[in-house]
C-alpha cells in the first residue's frame, strides 16, 4: 500500500500560536543586572559573589551571543543566591550548538493554586512550596533549547530527526519531605485543527486530516474558530489560554494540550533547579492518554467541568502494566510488568537485535497522541459520531490509533514499532508520528506526587502548576555552546 500524501499537520501551527500566547510575557519588570544584582531582604543571606557570578557567566561562549531578554534571565539567576550557575551548554558536534527558541518562566499567567498562594483557611500557615523563598523573591526560570549540528544529522529542528538539548534553570524551588522536590517540566502543544482530506477507505479521517463532513460539523459550534490551521478550542470560541481569572471547575482553558515530559526536576540547597533533557525521536513520546479521565482534571463531555474527583474516579486505572487501555489489549503482569529478571528500561531504544529493545512502554509517540485527539475531538463525523462521552471516545481512539502501529497485537508501542525509521499503516516510516520540538508553544511546571500516573497530576486542568511561559524563536540560530561534551554520542 503506497503511503498517501499527507501535508504535515504541525508545520503551520508555530506562527499562530506566537501570536495567540503574547500574553505569556513577562511580568516583572527587569534591568540588565550589569547595574546591581538580585538580592533577598533581611533577614534572609544574599549572594556575596553576585558581581563576579554575573561577570562569569556574562562571558561564558554559550551565552554570550544568546538573545538579550534570555541572556538577562540567565544572568538575574547568577546574581540570586544559588548551589550552582546556570547550566554550561557544551557542543556536541564539532561546531557549536545552536539556539532556535527558548522559554522564559514565571508563577503568572495560570489560576492561583496553593503551591504559588497563600489563601486563607487553606494553607495561610502552611509552609510554601513554590513561591515565598529567599525572602519574597519571585521564582523564575529560563529554558534554552539547541540542535546538536551532528554529522548525518538534520541541522533544521523542524525536522523530528534531529537531535536537540533542553537545558532548564530555576531559582525559587524549595527542598522539600526530602524529595528534592518532586517538580516536573512539560513542553506543550495545543492541538490545531488539521487540513481537509478525503477519507480512508473505510470512510475514517486519513492521518493528520479531518473529512469535509468533519469540518462542517466544526463549523457548527461556537464562533467559527475551529478552521484549519487554528488551535482548536473545545467551544469553538477564540484561543483562551490558562488565566489568573480562570476558576476551576468551571472556568478553564479551552485549548487541549498534549504534554510532553521533560522528566522529573530535583531542587538544590538554595532553592536552585537545573534539568538537562535530550529531545529527539526515542523521548519524543507522551503518557498514554487514556490516564486522564483518572487524573482529576478530564470532564465526561466538551464543555462540562472536571468531575473525577466527585465521581471517586482518582486513581481506578493506571498504566503500570503496558497495553492500549480500557477498550483495548491489556496484558500479563508477568509479561509486561516491571521484571526483576529483565528491568523495565525506555531507554533500551536502539539495538541491532530488536529482541534487546524495549518492548514495555508505556508511552507513545507525541504525533500519535495528536492522532488520538483528533479522533476524539475534531472528527465529529468520521470516528462515533453517535458517541458524546469523553471518556469513551478517548478509550476507543486511544486502543483504534495504537493498534495501526502495533504491528504483533500486544496493544503497546514498542521501541522497534515506534522507531521514526520503522513503517505503519501503508507508509514508508514513522516520522509523522512526532510533533517536531518547534511546534510547542508553550511550557509549564507541575508540583507532581509519586502516584504512578505518568500523565500530569491533574491534567488536563492547571490545578498543579507552578511556572508557566511561551515559545520564543530565535531566528537566525545563533551559537548557544562552549566545549565540547567529554562523551557527545
Amino acid at each position: 500500500m503506497q503511503a498517501p500524501h499527507i501535508v504535515s499537520p504541525f508545520m503551520h501551527v508555530r506562527r499562530r500560536a506566537m501570536g495567540a500566547i503574547a500574553w505569556l510575557a513577562l511580568v516583572t519588570p527587569w534591568i540588565p543586572l550589569q547595574a546591581h544584582a538580585e538580592q533577598p531582604p533581611p533577614p534572609c543571606h544574599p549572594n556575596p559573589n553576585a558581581n563576579a557570578d554575573v561577570a562569569t557567566v556574562a562571558k561564558r561562549g554559550d551565552i554570550v551571543a544568546l538573545p538579550t531578554p534570555l541572556k538577562d534571565r540567565i544572568l538575574r539567576l547568577a546574581s540570586r543566591p544559588h548551589t550552582f550557575l546556570p547550566m554550561q551548554a557544551y557542543a556536541e558536534a564539532d561546531t557549536p550548538s545552536q539556539l532556535f527558541q527558548y522559554y522564559l518562566l514565571d508563577t503568572n499567567g495560570f489560576e492561583r493554586n496553593v503551591f504559588v498562594s497563600i489563601i486563607p483557611g487553606v494553607n495561610d500557615t502552611a509552609m510554601l512550596t513554590a513561591t515565598g523563598g529567599n525572602c519574597g523573591l519571585p521564582t523564575i526560570a529560563s529554558v534554552r533549547l539547541v540542535v546538536e549540528p551532528k554529522p548525518g544529522l538534520p541541522t533544521d529542528p523542524n525536522n523530528v530527526r534531529a537531535f536537540i538539548d533542553v537545558f532548564t534553570d530555576i531559582s525559587g524551588l524549595f527542598v522539600i519531605n526530602n524529595e528534592s522536590g518532586w517538580y516536573e517540566g512539560w513542553m506543550i502543544h495545543d492541538l490545531v485543527v488539521p487540513p481537509v482530506a478525503p477519507p480512508r477507505p473505510d470512510g475514517r479521517a486519513q492521518f493528520g486530516t479531518m473529512t469535509a463532513a468533519d469540518a462542517a460539523m466544526l463549523a457548527k459550534i461556537g464562533h467559527h474558530n475551529n478552521v484549519p490551521g487554528n488551535l482548536f478550542t473545545t467551544d469553538g470560541k477564540g484561543v483562551r489560554f490558562p488565566s489568573e481569572n480562570d476558576r476551576f471547575p468551571w472556568i478553564q482553558s479551552n485549548v487541549v494540550p498534549i504534554q510532553l515530559s521533560m522528566g522529573a526536576y530535583n531542587a538544590l540547597q538554595q532553592l536552585d533547579v537545573h534539568n538537562y533533557w535530550e529531545f529527539n525521536y526515542t523521548t519524543n513520546w507522551v503518557h498514554p492518554l487514556y490516564e486522564l479521565p483518572f487524573t482529576g482534571g478530564f470532564p465526561d463531555k466538551i464543555g462540562a467541568p472536571p468531575d473525577a474527583f466527585e465521581d471517586g474516579e482518582i486513581g481506578l486505572l493506571k498504566s503500570i502494566v503496558p497495553g492500549s487501555g480500557p477498550l483495548g489489549v491489556k496484558n500479563f503482569p508477568q509479561e509486561y510488568g516491571d521484571s526483576p529478571y529483565r528491568p523495565r528500561d525506555p531507554d533500551l531504544f536502539d539495538a541491532e537485535i530488536d529482541s534487546q529493545r524495549e518492548f514495555r512502554q508505556r508511552f507513545i509517540p507525541s504525533g500519535l497522541a495528536n492522532e488520538i485527539f483528533l479522533d476524539v475531538y475534531v472528527r465529529l463525523a468520521s470516528f462515533m459520531p453517535w458517541e458524546k462521552n469523553l471518556n469513551r471516545r478517548l478509550f476507543q481512539a486511544y486502543a483504534r490509533e495504537v493498534a495501526r502501529v502495533d504491528m504483533n497485537g500486544d496493544g503497546v508501542v514498542s521501541a522497534a514499532e515506534g522507531d521514526v525509521d520503522s513503517s505503519s499503516d501503508g507508509f514508508a516510516d514513522n516520522s509523522r508520528l512526532f510533533i517536531p520540538a518547534t511546534a510547542f508553544n508553550r511550557f509549564a511546571v507541575t508540583r507532581e506526587i509519586n502516584d504512578g500516573y505518568l500523565a500530569p497530576r491533574f491534567a488536563p486542568s492547571q490545578r498543579a502548576w507552578l511556572m508557566t511561559g511561551g515559545r520564543q524563536e530565535v531566528s537566525p540560530t545563533v551559537d548557544a555552546s562552549a566545549g565540547r561534551d567529554g562523551d557527545d554520542r
